[in-house]
């Protein structure tokens, strides 16, 4: 054999072997780095779980404070903040249908339109106007 073959295929060789540590070496940091990441987030996750279940043993007693709180006040509406009331046969009969009623409760007083806040004593009011869908 020639020296230029014998000298190409002991460089192939020197090149195979030294590719081959290579990725020796890449395998050996990828682990080391998914080890390391495993640890971490096993501290993660223990840190984040501890500190939750301690957040839900401080606001326990809040929660039930608000739960016993509910139960005295009954139905859960707080008058504090608007909530809706429909027109009915019973409560404010002329507005059924009426496209300015707006029938929101605020501090638990009812506010039945702009025209007349208080609603119309009569089954049919003067500025009545059907509601557009």
């Amino acid at each position: 054999m020639e020296n230029w073959q014998k000298d190409f295929w002991e460089m192939m060789h020197t090149l195979a072997d030294e590719v081959e540590l290579f990725f020796v070496g890449m395998t050996e940091m990828v682990d080391t780095f998914f080890e390391f990441t495993e640890g971490m987030s096993e501290q993660v996750h223990n840190t984040i779980a501890t500190e939750v279940d301690q957040y839900l043993q401080d606001v326990e007693p809040i929660l039930e404070m608000y739960w016993e709180y509910d139960d005295l006040t009954g139905d859960g509406l707080d008058p504090g903040f608007p909530y809706s009331v429909e027109a009915t046969t019973e409560k404010n009969p002329a507005c059924i249908g009426c496209r300015h009623y707006h029938g929101h409760a605020y501090g638990g007083n009812l506010l039945v339109c702009g025209m007349h806040p208080s609603g119309w004593e009569d089954k049919s009011c003067p500025d009545w106007e059907q509601e557009e869908f």
